[in-house]
């Protein structure tokens, strides 16, 4: 008995007017659905993703222009592989051209590379002659950011174009029309009583969802059930709930995290940190980026944080998974519940920013290291106090460049930690800092 080609595959468009979602760049008055009436399209990235069309959409291109079509798997390709096909891309222009059959624009072959974050920067760069030259039009897809990784030059010569999550709507009309027009399934006769279960476990890609529809539909059909949500659960077993330790979906929950302690909102930040725990997260990087947090957003509002943040670390690099995530939940709904300051980091970005633009300052003569006898007679360190020779450790003197004298880099918060210190500089500095 012959292997049936996947549902995804079998309901992959065959006409533009087919391709579900994306109307935002190929509707009637979208620039790229032009380009294609017009036959003229860019080189481009199609970033979205995965299961929203990107491949669909690349294949439907090059059939609406009549292009010859080249495709490359950047998993499984090399700079050989890409070298190979542009060669063929240029053979097949100079038989065009002798020809006299070609209409530049529409003949010009499409090179179409799936997942071409993958490639190296060497890869990437050997695709920069052919694209430069107009030998292929370049169509990449991507699910991670091109500004990260694609090169400049490789992306200054492509349009991008960013794909969306198919709407719930997208999704059911899909799934309403694999069961009615699909060669398979029409004839089974599937009652579908409720959606939630097969949305929620498609996460909006189209070849997931299709996939679980044709898996639940043939259980269906084995146990005489309609398919409601808990069958769903049953059969599938197991949430394909979407997050990549290397990819956006990591970034953006990662962000949302820390925003989320930032906020003083525990509830948030827990549910995140959930979030990552049941993706498979590093804990060492959970716990590198609380590190972070305490000083950057509470600093000296609670010195506690960074001690905590500190110990939290240490465990969590000496008990690991799954026990660790009793630690960071601590550590977590601590920092989410401290009192917050920027006052440390907002210093340091000030302290830089007059480093850049002032350049390098002399060193107060008093306050220079006069480690040889020549240094000495010289005078470097010569007029310096020794703090702790004074009463209360302090004594009023320059630590600053001449041509600085006076100004204030560390602006203590508002908070009650720090008020305690701004009235302590306030008493020793008295008008010099206007504290």
């Amino acid at each position: 008995m012959a292997t049936r080609i996947p549902l995804a595959e079998r309901m992959r468009p065959k006409k533009l007017e087919d391709y579900v979602g994306q109307q935002h760049i190929i509707g009637h008055d979208a620039v790229l659905y032009h380009a294609i009436q017009q036959k003229n399209i860019p080189s481009m990235l199609l970033w979205g993703p995965p299961g929203v069309g990107k491949t669909s959409l690349a294949l439907l291109m090059a059939k609406e222009l009549g292009r010859p079509f080249f495709s490359l798997s950047a998993i499984q390709s090399g700079v050989k592989d890409i070298r190979e096909v542009i060669e063929k891309a240029e053979k097949l222009m100079q038989v065009n051209q002798e020809q006299s059959l070609m209409n530049f624009n529409q003949e010009q072959p499409i090179l179409f590379i799936d997942e071409i974050h993958r490639f190296s920067k060497s890869q990437q760069d050997s695709l920069l002659g052919a694209v430069e030259r107009g030998l292929v039009t370049l169509i990449g897809a991507t699910t991670e950011n091109p500004s990260f990784e694609v090169i400049s030059a490789l992306l200054s010569r492509c349009q991008v174009y960013v794909l969306e999550h198919l709407s719930s709507e997208d999704l059911i009309g899909l799934m309403e029309k694999a069961l009615h027009e699909d060669a398979y399934l029409k004839d089974l006769n599937i009652e579908i009583e409720e959606y939630e279960a097969i949305l929620r476990l498609s996460g909006g890609d189209a070849r997931k969802l299709l996939n679980v529809l044709e898996l639940v539909s043939n259980a269906a059909v084995l146990h005489h059930e309609p398919v409601t949500n808990a069958f769903v659960l049953k059969q599938v077993q197991q949430n394909m709930a979407i997050y990549d330790k290397t990819g956006e979906q990591h970034y953006d929950i990662i962000s949302a995290f820390i925003k989320s302690i930032r906020g003083s909102d525990p509830n948030a930040a827990i549910y995140w940190l959930a979030r990552m725990i049941e993706g498979g997260e590093d804990p060492s990087f959970i716990a590198r980026r609380l590190l972070i947090l305490a000083s950057e957003d509470i600093g000296n509002a609670n010195p506690n944080a960074l001690l905590l943040a500190n110990t939290c670390f240490q465990a969590v690099n000496v008990i690991g998974w799954p026990e660790s995530r009793i630690i960071l939940a601590q550590a977590v709904t601590y920092l989410a519940s401290s009192p917050k300051s920027n006052a440390s980091y907002e210093a340091i970005n000030k302290a830089q920013g007059v480093v850049k633009q002032t350049g390098d300052l002399s060193v107060p003569l008093h306050l220079r290291n006069a480690p040889t006898k020549l240094m000495k007679e010289l005078h470097y360190g010569a007029e310096y106090k020794y703090a702790h020779a004074y009463p209360g450790n302090f004594v009023i003197q320059e630590f600053l460049p001449d041509e600085l004298s006076g100004m204030t880099l560390y602006e203590p918060g508002k908070n009650p930690q720090e008020e305690k210190l701004r009235q302590g500089l306030r008493d020793k500095w008295k008008e010099k800092y206007r504290y």
